[in-house]
């Protein structure tokens, strides 16, 4: 892509959303979305951006629900990890048609299908010029990805972090659930990886689904 525009930031941590990935199907994986961010990705990395991702996993399994039902949260957490490595695969296999480097790391170990996550390792791919899947949140439960994406924007030593979603901007509290939550204007990374929100289990400002 021919341009004269200068990146603003070096490196980004990019969240997406696993509902993101689904389109109009209300589930599972749209290729041609996939394949969408997939070129869009190769832009930012043929603009010199240094590119980490971070994906969800609620197009393939939410656990909400099943908590509700009586599932252990941990059982339930730990399936959505997995979706997020599934997700993970499918990204990979799309920039990889996309003639874009790209490695995939997991928070817990998947040895034949991915890399260890190593936030060392992660770097050295990014000042390569790979962009790094980082996938199974935090792995750890009761965290959520968009938690695992403030902590690895710091881990990987970020300029920022981007979130793809369908709410507009960060908020104090789930804005589809509370009607009275604030906007937040702005947020460093450390503020959003630590600050404590009502349905977000461990932590992290709220920025929707």
């Amino acid at each position: 892509m021919a341009t004269n525009a200068k990146p603003v930031y070096k490196r980004i941590l990019l969240k997406l959303s696993g509902e993101a990935l689904q389109g109009s199907e209300g589930f599972g994986i749209d290729a041609s979305i996939l394949d969408r961010m997939a070129q869009e990705i190769k832009e930012l990395v043929e603009l010199g951006i240094q590119v980490g991702v971070v994906i969800g996993g609620g197009n393939l399994f939410r656990g909400a629900g099943l908590a509700k039902a009586g599932m252990n949260r941990v059982v339930g957490d730990h399936m959505g990890m997995l979706a997020t490595v599934m997700n993970g695969l499918a990204m990979r296999d799309a920039l990889h048609r996309a003639y874009v480097n790209a490695r995939l790391m997991s928070a817990i170990p998947l040895n034949g299908v991915c890399d260890n996550y190593s936030w060392a390792e992660a770097i050295s791919l990014l000042r390569n010029n790979r962009v790094v899947i980082l996938s199974a949140g935090t792995g750890n439960p009761f965290f959520t990805t968009d938690s695992a994406a403030c902590l690895r924007g710091i881990e990987i030593e970020a300029d920022v972090v981007l979130k793809a979603t369908k709410v507009d901007g960060v908020f104090t509290a789930d804005p589809a659930k509370r009607s009275f939550c604030h906007h937040v204007r702005s947020a460093d990374l450390q503020r959003s990886s630590g600050k404590r929100a009502e349905s977000h289990g461990s932590g992290g400002l709220h920025p929707g689904a």
